[in-house]
């Protein structure tokens, strides 16, 4: 018969440690799940990419509802446990008494709220939980809110840099003389503080808070020495706590956190406890590493194996992108100790490993991390390195005389040599995985091991340990077919139709060898793409080719009706426009008028036979097609810029209209977003755009590659631009670069990293000349874009082709 286990606490250690019994003994309990939040595991590690809007919560659920089920879990989300009656063996929540045979106990930490004035104001939080994010994304949405992140620590400053990301104004307040004190040494922490600072987040050091202001909710900080910040949102990263109340009412011996031996047991046997809330040998522990190793031991003893806790050294890494810091060790400065460091000013890098006794003892590398785990495996192995001193801070590769090859100094990792921090995955775990489940890629080894799946700093290190574990086997840039109509991909069959000019769906699939007679649903639009955009004006469109989306030129819904979206050029329309939406909405009695985040009108529920009739009277108004179903540009999301808003520094709304008026109607491998903000306050939000433009007072910020569909990426930054037409330029060379590298359905962000961003900058920022042949390309093409779809079939010149509207198989397209 199985036992009664209860875990309180549904966070990261119980989660490993829950996956850990399963393995070792999946009959053996019937788990009960209590958590006080209303959801159950998720990587809190991964709470900053979130609230950065780099990632979703989806993306970072560990355990959905599917994987407890399977595991016969019995969730009790959203209820507190209030007390643990040790005689009886039972818990209450909700005023409900549930029985154990054992318990476990993972109720993790609780924030440190400063006792200042005004901490209990609407408006001040703490930064622990995904409730805690989404309060801040809404606090975040008010144009030109400020933020006060109190706390200079790895919390803060994921903090500050997630909300900068967002759009607000952002100070952070450190008490102590340079930030992340405890990882970093004052370089370091210069350096840092540089980087944040170059994107407009106020660092003060050394400030002491004295009172929170505001009356109804926050409205500022106020600091001993008098400096007052505003802040819409105040946000306490000053440090955690262990969470010891439910055992301390229950009697279990609690010092600074709950105490445990090293089988995790706590002061009663039959009550097991592990993560932030305990203490073992006088230590608490706040990073994932030592907390996952708790978990493995905690499930050891559940199921009756010996094992015993040993706390190991852990390391720090910053998440916030494009910031590489990494450290480990004590490198506090000591008349017993040494160092070696290593500047490169221009670089940005700094790497400082302390000495004792011939043994690193500590590390601090900023910029460059790559040896990050090299280092770290000396340490905690103690190895001298007497042998290797002159060339030890140049890494692993410049040891043993000639310069190794990275997958070889990879390779030569130790077994137990951390590779992933997130999930504590050594480098056995990864290489295991690989030859005994035969993964052969990076998506594999994520999916079995957890490896890289989290913030991705690891991410090559895990490639290297797959170079080296398969050889030739591994190849990351294997070509994949196109469809299972030809062997060849995307890319090859681009450059086969340039080098043998073909201009036709059939020159392509009998010169090509394709395996069937006229392709499929897949390679078709494809093909279509591909020869419309090499062959502009000489290739003639097949219409037949395009999803339905695009064959009728409108969305079509899940009751069978259409959706018509007429274009708004950056957001702006008229009253005779606006006549014209409300005529043919009546007239035609359509059920919704919606407007869209793209800053457009959708008529949503017209029927297959208005649509001619619909789009006549718009077009006699003078609107075009949105394109709001095409791979092409969507639309230019635009806000008032200078001409009305107070902060604005250029004309937003007339560059984003410019920039549509003489975009629309191409075709692109993918639907392409664009957006141009007038100030860096982002009402645009132009950097989570395919192409955006932030306006500065010096001209023009051009971003790419951005996502907020099913990814979320923000954009990276591609150039600065001094003048609107050097704008122009930039923009319309980007887009037509990707037109002729990207492949069919491929969105900018995912070409950008296949072909790698330093490659797109030096074709249109480095390289002026190139720039303006993509440029004069894309001008040239156009000639034969900009026709309004309805325009020509209202007038009859392709009639027949709505009438016809042979299915071919096309599938709907999923937007």
């Amino acid at each position: 018969m199985k036992q009664k286990l209860i875990v309180i606490g549904a966070g990261m250690a119980s989660g490993r440690m829950l996956e850990h019994l399963f393995e070792a003994g999946p009959d053996t309990y019937d788990v009960t799940l209590f958590g006080a939040e209303p959801r159950g595991n998720y990587n809190r590690i991964m709470l900053s990419p979130v609230l950065a809007g780099e990632k979703t919560y989806e993306e970072i659920v560990t355990h959905d509802q599917d994987w407890y089920a399977a595991n016969s879990v019995t969730c009790r989300f959203g209820q507190t446990v209030t007390k643990i009656d040790r005689e009886s063996k039972t818990v209450f929540a909700d005023g409900v008494e549930t029985p154990y045979d054992k318990l476990v106990i993972a109720t993790g930490s609780a924030p440190f709220i400063i006792p200042v004035a005004g901490k209990d104001l609407p408006g001040v939080m703490a930064f622990r939980d995904l409730d805690d994010v989404n309060n801040m994304v809404a606090a975040a949405e008010k144009p030109g809110a400020k933020a006060v992140v109190i706390g200079g620590g790895l919390l803060g400053l994921e903090a500050a840099a997630a909300l900068s990301n967002r759009g607000m104004d952002v100070v952070v307040l450190h008490l102590m003389g340079h930030l992340m004190e405890r990882q970093l040494d004052p370089a370091a922490g210069y350096l840092l503080q540089r980087e944040l600072e170059s994107r407009g987040i106020r660092i003060h050091c050394k400030a002491q808070t004295k009172a929170i202001l505001g009356e109804e909710r926050v409205e500022a900080v106020l600091l001993e020495d008098g400096t007052v910040y505003d802040a819409d949102l105040v946000v306490m990263a000053v440090g955690i706590r262990p969470e010891t109340r439910i055992a301390t009412d229950a009697g279990i011996a609690v010092e600074r956190g709950i105490v445990v031996d090293d089988q995790m047991r706590t002061s009663d046997p039959d009550i097991l406890a592990l993560g932030e809330c305990v203490e073992h040998n006088g230590m608490v522990y706040g990073l994932v590493a030592p907390l996952y190793d708790m978990a493995k031991i905690a499930a050891k003893t559940l199921t009756g194996t010996q094992a015993a806790f040993k706390p190991v050294q852990t390391a720090t890494q910053l998440k916030v992108t494009g910031v590489n810091l990494y450290s480990a060790g004590d490198f506090a400065e000591a008349d017993d100790r040494e160092e070696i460091v290593l500047r490169d000013a221009a670089a940005g890098v700094y790497k400082r490993v302390v000495l004792k006794e011939d043994r690193i003892i500590g590390a601090v590398l900023y910029g460059e991390t790559g040896d990050g785990a090299w280092f770290f495996d000396l340490l905690k192995r103690a190895e001298p390195i007497t042998e290797m001193r002159d060339t030890l801070i140049f890494g692993q590769a410049y040891q043993g005389g000639a310069q190794l090859d990275p997958t070889a100094a990879v390779a030569a990792l130790p077994d137990d040599a951390e590779i992933c921090g997130c999930n504590g995955v050594c480098k056995s775990t990864i290489t295991g995985a690989i030859m005994e489940k035969g993964l052969t890629s990076l998506d594999d080894v994520r999916a079995h091991t957890k490896a890289s799946a989290s913030c991705g700093s690891c991410t090559g290190l895990v490639e290297k340990l797959l170079m080296a574990t398969l050889g030739d086997a591994y190849n990351p840039a294997a070509i994949q077919p196109m469809c299972p109509c030809t062997e060849l991909g995307h890319d090859e069959v681009r450059r086969l139709i340039v080098a043998k000019e073909l201009k036709s769906i059939p020159a392509v699939m009998q010169e090509l060898e394709w395996k069937t007679s006229c392709g499929c649903a897949k390679c078709r639009p494809a093909l279509n793409y591909y020869l419309v955009a090499t062959w502009p004006g000489e290739y003639e469109d097949d219409n037949q080719s395009r999803f339905i989306n695009e064959r009728v030129h409108a969305n079509i819904q899940k009751d069978g009706t259409y959706s018509v979206v007429p274009r708004m050029f950056g957001g702006i329309t008229n009253p005779k426009e606006l006549r014209a939406i409300a005529d043919v909405a009546d007239k035609f009695n359509i059920p919704t008028v919606k407007v869209t985040g793209g800053q457009r009108i959708d008529l949503l529920g017209v029927k297959k036979e208005d649509l001619p009739g619909v789009w006549a009277d718009l077009n006699a108004a003078g609107m075009v097609s949105g394109a709001a179903y095409a791979k092409g540009l969507r639309t230019v999301k635009t806000c008032v810029g200078s001409d009305w808003c107070r902060f604005g520094t250029q004309d937003s709304t007339g560059l984003g209209i410019r920039i549509e008026k003489f975009m629309w109607g191409a075709w692109t491998p993918a639907k392409v977003k664009m957006a141009v903000s007038g100030c860096p306050r982002n009402c645009a939000e132009a950097t989570c755009k395919d192409v955006g433009v932030v306006c500065v007072d010096s001209g023009y910020e051009i971003h790419f590659a951005g996502a907020a569909g099913l990814d979320i990426k923000g954009t990276e930054v591609l150039c600065h631009a001094k003048t609107e037409d050097e704008a122009m330029e930039i923009i319309v060379a980007l887009v037509q670069l990707y037109r002729e590298q990207g492949r069919y359905l491929e969105r900018i962000y995912k070409w950008a990293k296949r072909v790698g961003s330093d490659s797109i900058k030096a074709a249109i920022v480095d390289d002026f000349e190139k720039r303006r042949s993509y440029f004069d390309r894309f001008v040239y093409s156009q000639k034969f874009a900009q026709v309004d779809p309805w325009e020509e079939r209202v007038n009859g010149k392709d009639a027949h082709e709505f009438a016809a509207m042979a299915e071919f198989g096309m599938p709907q397209a999923a937007e």
